[in-house]
């Protein structure tokens, strides 16, 4: 091994244990909010695409952590929001932690995505820019990955909360 990849493999153990650290913290402070709240739910952490991971799941069906998710996601997001801010009292860094409740993100990616293919099939037929409805950066990043593994390239216009993505033909 040569001296840069030494180096290269320790940077990516100390990233890895940055984010490992990054879920730790995120779960304990879940875990009060579970409590408070009088809520059941198991926590799982992983570091999934250069982030800590963490995901609140129920076995005792997922009714009442959709109180937590709100319409549309919104307490999820402030939750998230709450949640990085406990992060960051403890590290002293910006962490870009994703948390999902109730696999309501998973669902959500799964939507956004085949609405970004199905925004990049007509964008292909049609030769025009296909506009979408304003997103959240979660739903807007999910909506560009599809796209450029279509084939095509998107871009964000607009101001928050207002933002959205435009898919560009070929």
């Amino acid at each position: 091994m040569t001296e840069g990849t030494t180096s290269a493999a320790a940077e990516g153990a100390d990233t890895l244990t940055r984010l490992e650290q990054e879920g730790e913290i995120a779960a304990d402070y879940l875990e009060g909010l579970l409590d408070i709240a009088d809520l059941d739910g198991d926590i799982d952490m992983d570091v999934e695409a250069d982030r800590a991971s963490v995901s609140i799941i129920s076995d005792a069906g997922s009714r009442d952590l959709q109180k937590l998710v709100g319409r549309d996601g919104e307490v999820l997001e402030a939750l998230q929001e709450l949640t990085r801010l406990a992060v960051h009292r403890e590290t002293g860094d910006r962490s870009r932690l994703m948390l999902d409740i109730a696999g309501y993100r998973a669902q959500k990616r799964t939507e956004l995505s085949e609405l970004g293919a199905k925004a990049a099939a007509e964008a292909k037929s049609s030769g025009e820019a296909v506009r979408l409805d304003p997103m959240t950066p979660f739903e807007r990043k999910v909506v560009h990955d599809a796209v450029k593994a279509a084939g095509l390239r998107s871009e964000s216009e607009g101001e928050e909360p207002q933002r959205f993505v435009v898919v560009l033909p070929a």
